[in-house]
């Protein structure tokens, strides 16, 4: 191994132990009850005695169970209709050479130019006049469009490198345009939606501000509003039972990235992110 190797290495190595001091603080504080915690360093260890307990607290105090099913299907189902219709704009504009593609893709992205904090006020009006404010639907609708402009851009971007002589023979063989779409084009754009959906179900899952302001009962409230609530509501919660909180909510988006990192990897480098 060259010079250049090790440093690259060691380089990589150090940046991990970086990012594994938040996890080791998180871990080590949510461990303590509240008495060692007050009373010892955040640095050091005080054994393991009191995180299951502050996880069963958090887990009871804070309704999580009905908060990690309702976002468990946000996560699943606003992006997946994201990467489909995502992938729908972005055969329209490559393979089918929709009339103006670029201009309508520009107008898709311009959803992103505005910071979410101005949309919050609009959204929260709207929804109270449509009647779908504190509803499922209401969530997973808010979600899908906010992963639809993302998710065009990026297939957009795979579909280009389709060569059009594919889509010239199916045509030839009789296949319709939503047939081609099906068939060939999806099956072959399965890594880039394999990378879009991870990233995006990490970002309902961990969303707040949009959790905050469409929603209020704890049926529907997504995760981390209910967490963020533990402080606020429950005054008697403890900093190792939010710490404790905190390891529930991150251990599924963990889980996610560790079983699908050698697709997400492909996803990324296909995908021309």
């Amino acid at each position: 191994m060259g010079r250049a190797g090790t440093v690259r290495k060691s380089f990589a190595a150090l940046l991990g132990v970086v990012w594994l001091v938040p996890v080791y603080l998180i871990v080590v504080n949510a461990a303590k009850d509240r008495a060692t915690y007050n009373q010892t360093s955040a640095w050091i260890p005080a054994g393991i005695s009191g995180l299951w307990e502050n996880l069963g607290i958090a887990w009871t105090s804070g309704h999580l169970a009905q908060s990690v099913s309702a976002t468990a299907v946000y996560a699943i189902v606003a992006p997946a209709l994201a990467v489909v219709i995502g992938a729908m704009a972005g055969y329209g504009i490559v393979a089918l050479r929709l009339k103006h593609g670029f201009f309508w893709l520009i107008v898709i992205f311009a959803s992103t130019v505005f910071p979410l904090q101005m949309l919050l006020m609009p959204l929260f009006i709207g929804y109270v006049d449509l009647n779908i404010y504190d509803t499922k639907f209401g969530l997973i609708l808010v979600y899908t469009v906010m992963a639809l402009a993302f998710s065009a851009f990026v297939m957009r971007n795979f579909f280009t490198g389709v060569a059009r002589e594919m889509f010239e023979a199916a045509v030839v063989d009789g296949a319709s345009a939503m047939r081609i779409f099906w068939r060939i084009y999806l099956p072959l754009a399965t890594p880039a939606l394999t990378a879009i959906f991870i990233l995006q179900a990490t970002g309902v899952w961990n969303d707040l501000l949009l959790g905050l302001t469409l929603s209020r009962s704890q049926e529907v409230r997504p995760l981390m509003a209910s967490v963020a609530s533990l402080q606020g509501v429950y005054g008697g919660t403890t900093m190792p039972v939010l710490l404790a909180a905190g390891l529930i909510v991150s251990v599924p988006t963990i889980l996610l990235f560790l079983l699908t990192q050698r697709a997400f990897g492909r996803g990324l480098a296909l995908g021309q992110f």
